[in-house]
């Protein structure tokens, strides 16, 4: 979600001043003491008067959001599908490369796919040696567009730094992960703003 505000925590009696950052399995509070509150143990979220209470095993926890409490607490409430935190929206030109399960082809059921240059670009890694693509794909890309690069998580075989040096070597910026899986994370690249082709007449 990578929402993220400077702010106080109430917890375990003590006032604890840091920055929360909402992401999609988590909250992380960093501060003169670091929480990380899994979002699958809460069992209540509440948001009133500019406070975030969430209760879960170990807490329960306040966050002095202000006018962002009750954003955070929808956020919780009603995450974003895979592909919504992925960007996907129907009618999009996309492109996969490599093998992704039914499930996720299913997802993209409402895009194009791309015959010639891409909205959005899959790219599934299972080692290091698989990288090599990316430099190629990222000659396919619109000016705004994005590759995502899906690889298992924990493997030797790949590392995200190998993720982003690849990403990076083949020109381009990394900009976002996501988790796209229990066993799987995704990293997304884009073209640098000043590579971008400016539109002719511009």
């Amino acid at each position: 979600m990578g929402q993220e505000l400077n702010c106080r925590m109430h917890y375990r009696k003590r006032v604890l001043e840091g920055k929360a950052y909402l992401e999609t399995d988590y909250i992380l509070f960093r501060g003169t003491e670091r929480l990380k509150i899994l979002l699958k143990d809460v069992n209540s979220v509440r948001a009133a008067a500019g406070l975030l209470q969430l209760e879960f095993e170990g807490g329960p926890a306040r966050l002095e959001l202000g006018a962002a409490a009750e954003k955070w607490a929808k956020k919780i409430l009603h995450p974003p599908s895979r592909i919504e935190k992925l960007g996907v929206k129907a009618g999009l030109a996309v492109r996969v490369a490599g093998e992704f399960d039914r499930e996720f082809l299913g997802e993209l059921s409402g895009t194009v796919a791309a015959k010639g240059p891409s909205d959005l670009i899959f790219v599934a890694a299972r080692s290091r040696k698989e990288l090599i693509k990316i430099d190629k794909l990222a000659s396919g890309l619109k000016p705004a567009g994005a590759i995502w690069v899906v690889y298992p998580k924990g493997v030797p075989e790949i590392r995200e730094i190998e993720v982003l040096e690849a990403g990076r070597a083949a020109g381009l910026t990394d900009v976002k992960v996501a988790s796209f899986s229990a066993t799987h994370t995704a990293l997304k690249f884009m073209i640098p703003l000043v590579k971008r082709a400016k539109p002719a007449g511009g």
